[in-house]
């Protein structure tokens, strides 16, 4: 009879701890929020970066790879062929072949125009969902969704939950293209050499002028 009500209190509590872990799993919301609130919180980072453009009605693939380089709105992202920089207003996009340069404002329809924690910002009030929790793993891929008319009929990222970082960031447009940035070896506080965010004609002798189409 003891070891029966031992074996009772012994589930009592363990049902007791299940539910209090469950509880304290964050809440899509939640974990958006802490998330961005991290990555805010940075002076800045570095990683490498996987870009890719899909379109499977059109049977459209592109892949580039690089490096990318935040800090608050400012960014500097490095790809086979080209590089972007951003002071957070201007966007120099420089095509290293042609040497050509674009002078262009930050534009939210546009994804290479705007850094991973922008992209957080703007869609923080968005509905939030959870498209597969796994309970026993550490990532999560949240859905966000606007009730309101927008450029990314949904956007997606894959969160380190107990890191509080971005894997993946992937937006979703009207026309079929889903745009996905896959972050890897991330790296934070990092020293910024001059104009690591914006354009400095002496870093590219022999470039033309930035054509202006702001």
């Amino acid at each position: 009879m003891k070891d029966l009500l031992r074996f009772k209190w012994l589930l009592f509590v363990a049902l007791l701890f299940a539910g209090s872990v469950l509880q304290a799993k964050n809440s899509p919301e939640e974990l958006l929020k802490k998330t961005l609130d991290k990555m805010t919180s940075l002076h800045n980072f570095k990683a490498n970066l996987s870009y890719t453009m899909d379109n499977k009605q059109m049977n459209i693939h592109e892949k580039k790879t690089g490096t990318i380089f935040v800090e608050g709105d400012k960014f500097r992202i490095e790809l086979e062929g080209q590089i972007i920089i951003s002071d957070g207003k201007n966007v120099w996009t420089i095509i290293k072949d042609s040497k050509e340069v674009m002078l262009t404002s930050v534009d939210p329809t546009n994804p290479n125009s705007f850094s991973p924690t922008s992209i957080l910002k703007r869609y923080v009030d968005y509905k939030a969902r959870f498209e597969k929790h796994d309970k026993d793993s550490d990532i999560k891929t949240l859905v966000l969704t606007s009730k309101k008319e927008t450029t990314y009929k949904k956007l997606t990222l894959v969160i380190n939950e107990s890191k509080l970082l971005l894997k993946d960031i992937s937006l979703y447009d009207k026309e079929g293209n889903v745009f996905t940035y896959h972050i890897s070896d991330f790296r934070s506080d990092l020293k910024v050499t001059p104009g690591t965010f914006t354009f400095r004609p002496e870093d590219f002798p022999g470039y033309g002028k930035p054509e202006d189409m702001r």
